[in-house]
């Protein structure tokens, strides 16, 4: 089924199959949070995931994917964002230390259909503000989740999500947003965290059958972001304090929202 503006409903049949791939997101997700520890490389995290995505019949999404400014395809099944890398962290030799913080993404093709989600992770000990930035932009998805529901406009929900962010001091990051997701990985509608007169013609209205990747990035200072180095995969922060990213995969029910990376096996 097809909705206007190209965007591309959901049958109650697909919407479980996504879930599936959504399951296998959670678990990798949470075994990251169990292994994400004090001398631990980025690269490890995402050999175990890798192996758990395989065992578990999928592909790992983001493996190959390429874009126009990088050198090389994207080498990993996780991106693995450390500290002031916003998104796109590269697994590597980089070993995780005390204090740190990791935004670990993973998406998941199982049986045709996508799962996608991401979670910032403390490691170890983190200081005060930066557990609040953490806080502060996982309750902004959690507000998302709760306002979402057929017949709202989307720059109601992405108002809201900014208002709770900037209440806090922090800073929503405009040059990457949340986007439809399927039978690929990037569908439409564009799913921005922020709302500005100038992106009235990005609007659409929430409806059953939707399916949305909805991730809110958050700085702890400026809201501007840049490349990280030469291989144009990595982005940071340009003033190069801490980042978060939390984003679950929901589908929008005829009366609210149903998350597809939650873990759970049914609707109920």
């Amino acid at each position: 089924m097809k909705a206007t503006a190209g965007i591309i409903l959901k049958s109650a049949r697909e919407r479980e199959l996504m879930r599936a791939a959504g399951a296998v997101v959670h678990q990798v997700l949470t075994h990251m949070r169990e292994l994400a520890k004090p001398g631990v490389t980025t690269g490890e995290l995402n050999t175990v995931a890798e192996a758990m995505i395989v065992e578990a019949g999928g592909t790992a999404l983001f493996k190959g994917v390429t874009h126009p400014q990088a050198r090389d395809p994207f080498p990993g099944a996780l991106c693995t964002s450390v500290n002031e890398e916003l998104v796109h962290g590269v697994p590597g030799d980089r070993k995780l230390a005390d204090g740190d913080i990791i935004s670990v993404d993973c998406g998941v093709l199982l049986g045709g259909y996508c799962g996608d989600s991401a979670t910032t992770i403390p490691v170890g000990t983190v200081s005060p503000e930066v557990n609040r930035l953490l806080e502060v932009t996982d309750a902004a998805l959690s507000w998302a989740i709760a306002e979402m529901r057929p017949g709202r406009m989307w720059s109601e929900v992405a108002r809201g999500m900014q208002r709770l962010v900037e209440d806090a001091k922090f800073a929503v990051v405009r040059d990457f947003v949340g986007h439809g997701i399927g039978k690929e990985m990037h569908e439409d509608p564009k799913v921005p965290n922020y709302w500005s007169p100038k992106q009235a013609h990005m609007d659409f209205e929430l409806a059953a059958g939707m399916v949305l990747a909805v991730e809110p990035m958050v700085n702890q200072g400026s809201h501007e972001v840049e490349y990280g180095d030469d291989d144009c995969w990595v982005i940071v922060t340009r003033d190069r304090q801490a980042a978060a990213h939390f984003e679950h995969t929901m589908a929008i029910t005829d009366d609210g929202v149903d998350v597809l990376t939650d873990g759970r096996t049914t609707s109920s």
